[in-house]
């Protein structure tokens, strides 16, 4: 089974917030697009320290990460940021580690997305075809 990456954009939320409110021109949102990597074993969005940078998000605290060997570490935890991927959006904060973007567990159910490893993509719930469904219960 191979890698499934998935086209990403990344906004800081907080410009997206100032400029809905008229404080901001909309062309100061800052915004990087990623080629991510889709990681099924990952429960949350990691950016690397060069993303944080250049979305100019702040370090807003600590969480500790732990890694498929086992090791765990204290790792920065941005403002959030809204992760848009095929049309369908949803705000998180992200962990600050490594040197790619990793698309995790939360972002995909958020975004209502199943990943087809056979085929090396992501796709819509084909049960809601148009639009995300949250579950609530």
């Amino acid at each position: 089974m191979g890698e499934v990456r998935v086209k990403a954009l990344l906004i800081n939320a907080v410009d997206e917030a100032l400029a809905r409110r008229g404080q901001i021109a909309s062309d100061q949102i800052r915004k990087y697009e990623a080629d991510a990597l889709v990681d099924t074993g990952a429960v949350r969005t990691v950016i690397p320290t060069h993303v944080t940078q250049q979305l100019g998000l702040a370090i807003r605290g600590q969480r500790v990460a732990e890694y498929a060997d086992g090791r765990k570490e204290a790792v920065g935890v941005t403002e959030p940021i809204i992760i848009d991927i095929d049309g369908r959006d949803t705000m998180e904060e992200a962990l600050i580690l490594g040197d790619e973007v990793l698309i995790g567990q939360t972002v995909l159910e958020k975004l209502d997305l199943i990943v087809d490893c056979s085929n090396g993509r992501v796709m819509p719930n084909p049960a809601h075809p148009d639009q995300p469904v949250t579950k609530v219960k």
